[in-house]
Order: structure tokens, then C-alpha cells, then sequence
């Protein structure tokens, strides 16, 4: 089986299971290519420095493609910004981010009933952002604390993961999601670091959360190879 491309952000800080950077969360072969120089903050930004993150990319995209891969997404769902952009240039098939799911499930759901998101910084993420994938501008959103072990972690690239701080924000994260939208219907988390508590996630508030490795599982399966 052809691998899936990955295109990973310059980081340092733990890749547990069911994280994107982790080879054990995938049912099927992945390959890994490092943007090089381009860290969390360069893409957790509401106006990030295109012309340079585009460039990378495009190589990087360029370099899976040589090796093999049948397809390419990215180790951050803020590089949805770069969706259209990256796919116009690349010889494979691109997914940049699970803010893709967020208008198919719109379509599935009940009348009535929304898709919000939690995410890595609600600060950062733009109407411009959710308009990249077709997502709607007035998706309800809630982002992960500023000064969190979530924050320190994986924005502050550090080498030190706190797995059980982080799944208490994720937890508090949610349910003031679902207590100030209660027309929910289902959660997507954007954040690639966030699929290891997707499960408690979903027993907490009784939703469906779908992540980045749900939109790949479904990328994979419609790619030849």
C-alpha cells in the first residue's frame, strides 16, 4: 500500500499515540516530511507569513510526492489557510486540515443542529481560515487556554507533555463549547495534538468528535494505491 504524505511542522515536543506525528495512529503507511523552519507559532497565526510558508510547503509537498506518497495533508489545521494554494501546485491529492470535515458534517446533521470546533487558539483562527475550507463564518468556536499545559506544550514547543493537564483543559474546553452552543450537533477539533482525548471528549458531552485522523481515514480511502 502507497503511503500518505505528512507534512510536519518544525517541533521538538512529544508525539504520543493518536497524535499525527505518531506512525501508531494510522491503520496504513505514512511518511513524514519536516517543513523546515516553519514552527507552531509560524502557523497558529491569524496573518502568517504566506509568501515563506507557501514556499515550504510547495517543496516539501514536491519532496513526499519523489518518495512515494499517494497524497499529502499536514500536521496542522491551521494550514487550511493554505488548502486551495497548495492543492493548485501539488502532482498529489492534498487534505491541510480537519476544518474540511466541518461542512460535510454540517450537511449530515439534523436541522437545527451545528458543527463547532475547539481549537489549538481561538484568537488565531480566522473567518479566513473557516472560508479556505467552505466552513461556515459563524462556526462556534472554542479555543484551548492561553496559559495552559495544552499552550506550553505544543505552542511553546517543549519538549515536556503533561498528558493529563492537557485532557482537562481539552475536557473544560469542550463542555464551555456545549454550554454556550447548546444547538451542537457534533465537535471538530482542529488541533492535530488533540485526537489522544477525542475519546473522553466524547463521553463527556455525549457528542460526536471527529479529528484529522477521521478526515484521513476517509482521504486515504478515496486515493488509489
Amino acid at each position: 500500500m502507497r503511503p500518505l504524505g505528512i507534512l510536519m511542522l518544525d517541533t521538538r515536543f512529544p508525539r504520543i499515540a493518536g497524535d499525527i506525528g505518531n506512525p501508531a495512529s494510522f491503520s496504513f503507511p505514512v511518511i513524514y516530511e519536516q517543513l523546515e523552519g516553519i514552527g507552531p507559532l509560524d502557523a497558529v497565526s491569524a496573518a502568517p507569513d504566506r509568501a515563506r510558508v507557501s514556499r515550504a510547503l510547495a517543496a516539501s509537498t514536491r519532496r513526499l510526492a519523489q518518495r512515494g506518497a499517494v497524497g499529502v495533508a499536514t500536521s496542522c489545521g491551521f494550514l487550511a489557510l493554505f488548502q486551495a494554494e497548495l492543492a493548485a501546485v501539488s502532482p498529489i491529492p492534498v487534505a491541510t486540515s480537519a476544518l474540511l470535515l466541518v461542512p460535510q458534517l454540517a450537511r449530515t446533521l439534523p436541522a437545527g443542529r451545528r458543527v463547532g470546533v475547539l481549537t489549538a487558539s481561538a484568537a488565531s483562527l480566522t473567518p479566513a481560515h473557516l472560508a479556505a475550507v467552505g466552513a461556515p463564518a459563524d462556526t462556534p468556536i472554542a479555543g484551548m487556554p492561553a496559559g495552559g499545559a495544552f499552550a506550553h506544550t505544543f505552542l511553546g514547543n517543549a519538549p515536556d507533555l503533561d498528558r493529563d493537564a492537557v485532557e482537562r483543559e481539552t475536557l473544560e474546553a469542550g463542555r464551555a463549547l456545549a454550554d454556550r452552543q447548546p444547538d451542537l450537533g457534533a465537535i471538530v477539533l482542529e488541533c492535530t495534538n488533540l485526537p489522544p482525548y477525542a475519546a473522553a471528549l466524547r463521553r463527556a458531552l455525549g457528542l460526536p468528535v471527529y479529528d484529522v485522523l477521521d478526515l484521513l481515514r476517509l482521504f486515504r480511502a478515496g486515493l488509489p494505491g
